[in-house]
């Protein structure tokens, strides 16, 4: 009875949806980072977020009257050839709210500048940092109105001196990524990148169904990837099932099914006896052979009888 019995052990098998997330990750990893919008609420509320280095080209930081923060916040290049540039689209900061401003990875030590009611975005220009961090201090009091904070725009930038693969503004020369071209924020600062020229006049020219080239080829590697996953995990689960021993049917051996039986069961219900029957025709002694006759003149006589 053990040996008729089969044992079909499967392990987990492979970690698809793990593969598949890493994939995902990998290729998201790829693509070129546009411009970031952050909001102080929000980038504050978290301790933990505000110990994160965030690495940019370029970053646009929306404030308008928070109350009660005292936030730190720090971003850095993609090259320690880049440094940062930093320049208000707006700033309206009350008295009694500071800005500082640290060139470095971090809020310590001499601040480069420390900016509130008195600074106008005019007279405040494009800040520039000597490494390529910069750390943002935000502290404010429990009182402001609506037209309390600032916007301001943080961009990676290269000096002239290095080679440019990406855009150079015209104005200083300075190289940023390609990425920041077009897309509605003045990160050169004299405007060049947003310049209705040659580079911005045909805004959809790199665009497929209306997203970038380049998100456009991403999603369609990543689709093309995870497609040809689920065929391999189908032909897999396919080849298994194909390769799985069928279970073998018990039945009960014939003895001889020719021979009619006939069970005549105990009275008392525990047992059972098998008899045979009386059987037709001379099976003990069959005509024909015995007596020398021919096959056929055999069957001709049973026939007869």
């Amino acid at each position: 009875m053990i040996n008729n019995m089969t044992f079909n052990f499967r392990g987990p098998g492979p970690p698809w949806k793990s593969l598949l997330f890493i994939l995902f990750i990998f290729t998201l990893g790829g693509v070129a980072s546009e411009n970031t919008n952050y909001h102080m609420q929000s980038l504050c509320k978290n301790h933990f977020l505000q110990q994160l280095y965030r690495k940019i080209d370029g970053a646009v930081l929306h404030s308008q009257n928070e109350r009660n923060l005292d936030c730190v916040i720090t971003f850095q290049t993609h090259s320690i050839l880049q440094r940062f540039m930093l320049r208000f689209d707006s700033l309206h900061l009350d008295c009694n709210d500071h800005l500082y401003i640290y060139d470095g990875a971090h809020a310590v030590g001499n601040f480069k500048s420390d900016l509130s009611c008195r600074n106008t975005k005019q007279a405040v220009g494009s800040i520039f940092t000597r490494t390529n961090f910069v750390t943002l201090r935000y502290v404010t009091d429990g009182w402001g109105t609506d037209a309390n904070g600032f916007n301001l725009v943080i961009t990676a930038v290269k000096d002239p001196k290095h080679s440019c693969m990406d855009f150079r503004c015209n104005l200083r020369e300075f190289c940023i990524a390609k990425d920041l071209v077009c897309d509605g924020i003045n990160h050169c600062a004299d405007g060049s990148d947003e310049a209705i020229s040659s580079t911005c006049s045909m805004p959809n020219r790199d665009k497929i169904f209306g997203m970038e080239t380049i998100l456009f080829v991403a999603i369609a590697v990543s689709s093309t990837l995870i497609l040809c996953v689920c065929v391999v995990i189908m032909f897999v689960c396919s080849c298994r099932r194909q390769a799985a021993p069928q279970t073998p049917s018990h039945q009960l051996p014939a003895y001889n099914a020719n021979m009619p039986l006939q069970q005549v069961h105990g009275s008392n219900g525990t047992g059972a006896t098998t008899i045979v029957s009386k059987l037709p025709g001379n099976w003990r002694h069959p005509a024909g052979l015995l007596l020398g006759y021919s096959e056929a003149r055999a069957r001709l006589y049973c026939q007869a009888k």
